[in-house]
């Protein structure tokens, strides 16, 4: 039997708000039977939280859902809100909305009233350029700017679209040439791990290749300068918010689009997945505020950037009233006790993290001064926990603490299964499924099981499914993404096991995604870097499952005559750094005799990445060269 970490106690059960909210809809019994309730009954749990919470709004909840399959989003077509009014309502106006902590030691603290008043300042200068429906973009990094970019936005009705400053000029291209933004906000430089990166010369040459863009709002939060020569289009951040103005909000339908996220790129440049406002904010009211556990008086943090759904998903706990702090550099700077000692630092109750920190701190072997008085909660999310890191938590951070691993992903902007306040914690599993969320592990004959590997899916629509890809007038990829190996069935792309104790075991991704420090890439993008050398012939790009975390491995086909040297390699991580992220550089690149190939044309990644696991490769005669995966068996046990 899986064994029992953690129980929280009758107090904290219930002063929890999952035991409010359960109390408010007169439900009475265990959480398996409040999930299964929320979801024979989903209509009625999704109006009822909207009510729960306060959501301001116009118009009539009912009906909740016209159509009760994936076909078409119809949740709640008769409101209108506007998802900014809603984040910025509650606050008291001098308590923080955001702590912003750097690496270098700068801080900042914006009050709610402050928050209101820049957002407001923003948006009047925005309306000269945007409305309803078009598109701002950020290349930012987590600063308090980019909130406010956000929510100026929002309250416009426009939409919102952000990567990180660690992105190359190709990778940023690859994303916002497709969303076409109207106006670009964007960082002039940023400092990671002690080093400064100035972005002037990126960004002169993303404002030639963007032609939709009428307006670059340049942002120098760390005081290096701005240099506006060679840009026709560009104004600082602190000329645009100069002028003081009343806050409007622009209330649109429920599925009016909100953010503009960005799959992975495996198959080619990233989808652009459009994710409505209604359906955010419900989903996130959920998450943080009853899975969470979150409320006014707590502070919650977790480490993101601009480029992963975390962000977002952090952003929407303005809604409650929370203190939000927003961390932009490296967890590992100075080193990752001094980072880790932020909890103290800031009196935080809630702390986002990865298994990947987890580990560095553990292998850093901390020596704690404190017993984190205020810490309540543990967030983990990007990959798998391993058990052995629940032992780590319990045995040298803190004993009555609630560990919650968390998983989902940018197509749903949230969380299929997540943390409970009101459930126990057993080690290596996450607490349980969401709310409202009818998922369940299907074999490989279709059956969902209890105790047994499947593939996740959700068997019911819900309001935080994506409204649409970009340019997929058919919606032809975004049903190739999500409903090719199940009509109507929401396949994510994981391979799970929930358990007898209504938890969930995570087994990592079902296709060809790579997923290291937890943030998801595309091998697409790592190709178009290497297709570019003219001593590589082909190559393959796949993940090695490492001790809680992902190694990108290269493989490369050299060209006849030539060869792979150190020089070489070192070339191939740089060409891929410099116009992608650091996280898509390989961790190692090795030769080898061919590469193996669908009958369609199609690299099979997939098949080596089974390889390199020790698992089987299925349906090997569909790959036009079998031969090929032989010599793939040598790195199952590769070391560094």
């Amino acid at each position: 039997m899986t064994e029992l970490l953690w129980s929280p106690s009758l107090e904290r059960i219930q002063s929890s708000e999952m035991k409010r909210f359960e109390d408010y809809l007169a439900f009475c019994g265990d959480y398996k039977s409040f999930h299964q309730y929320s979801i024979e009954n989903s209509t009625h749990f999704w109006t009822e939280l909207i009510k729960f919470y306060n959501v301001k709004f116009s118009g009539n909840l009912a009906p909740a859902l016209l159509t009760d399959n994936f076909q078409d989003y119809t949740w709640f077509n008769n409101v209108n809100l506007n998802f900014a009014e809603n984040l910025l309502n509650a606050g008291n106006s001098n308590d923080c909305a955001l702590n912003f902590q750097h690496e270098s030691g700068l801080s900042q603290k914006i009050s709610y009233n402050q928050l209101r008043e820049k957002t407001a300042s923003l948006a009047h200068y925005l309306k000269e350029s945007m409305s309803s429906g078009d598109v701002l973009a950020a290349y930012m990094p987590n600063i308090p700017e980019t909130v406010i970019s956000m929510l100026a936005t929002s309250s416009l009705g426009g939409v919102f679209t952000s990567t990180s400053c660690d992105f190359g000029v190709a990778g940023v291209l690859d994303r916002f040439s497709q969303s076409r933004p109207k106006v670009l906000v964007a960082a002039v430089g940023y400092q990671y791990n002690g080093k400064y990166i100035d972005l002037h010369e990126r960004l002169r040459e993303i404002e030639v290749q963007l032609p939709h863009l009428e307006k670059i709002i340049l942002v120098d939060f760390l005081g290096k300068g701005v240099d506006l020569n060679g840009f026709k289009k560009a104004i600082t951040f602190t000329d645009a918010t100069s002028k003081s103005a009343q806050l409007v909000f622009t209330r649109n339908p429920f599925s009016h689009p909100l953010y503009i996220m960005y799959s992975s790129g495996t198959t080619g440049k990233p989808k652009c997945i459009v994710h409505s406002q209604g359906g955010t904010l419900v989903c996130h009211l959920k998450e943080l505020g009853l899975h969470t556990d979150l409320k006014p008086n707590k502070k919650i943090f977790f480490f993101t950037t601009c480029g992963w759904m975390m962000w977002n998903w952090l952003v929407s706990s303005l809604y409650f009233g929370s203190e939000v702090i927003l961390y932009e550099g490296s967890p590992a700077y100075p080193n990752p006790l001094h980072y880790f000692q932020m909890i103290d630092r800031e009196k935080i109750n809630i702390f986002g993290t990865s298994p990947k920190f987890l580990k560095a701190l553990e292998e850093a072997k901390p020596k704690f001064n404190s017993k984190f008085v205020s810490l309540e909660t543990i967030l983990s999310t990007g990959s798998p926990l391993l058990p052995e890191q629940y032992d780590f938590v319990y045995r040298s951070i803190k004993k009555d603490i609630q560990l919650s691993s968390i998983s989902g992903g940018t197509d749903i902007i949230g969380c299929f299964m997540l943390g409970n306040p009101t459930t126990p914690v057993y080690r290596g599993e996450i607490q349980s499924l969401g709310l409202g969320l009818a998922v369940a592990a299907l074999n490989d004959s279709k059956e969902a099981v209890i105790e047994s590997e499947g593939e996740l899916v959700c068997l019911k629509t819900f309001p935080n499914r994506p409204l649409y890809f970009l340019d997929d007038l058919q919606n032809e990829k975004i049903k190739a993404a999500y409903f090719e190996q199940n009509i109507d069935i929401w396949t994510h792309g994981d391979f799970i096991k929930i358990t007898k104790n209504g938890g969930v075991v995570v087994f990592g991704r079902s296709d060809a995604t790579l997923n290291p420090g937890g943030v998801r890439i595309g091998t697409a993008e790592i190709y178009r870097q290497t297709e570019t050398l003219p001593y590589i012939d082909d190559s393959l790009c796949v993940g090695k499952n490492r001790d809680g975390d992902v190694d990108v491995l290269l493989f490369v086909k050299m060209r006849i005559g030539e060869e792979l040297t150190l020089a070489r390699i070192n070339e191939i991580k740089e060409l891929i750094r410099k116009n992608t992220t650091p996280r898509h550089v390989p961790k190692e690149v090795h030769v080898v005799k061919d590469i193996p190939y669908t009958r369609s044309g199609k690299k099979v990644e997939l098949a080596i990445s089974n390889i390199l696991h020790g698992k089987s490769v299925p349906n090997s005669e569909a790959i036009a060269n079998p031969e090929s995966l032989q010599e793939y068996m040598a790195f199952q046990d590769l070391r560094d």
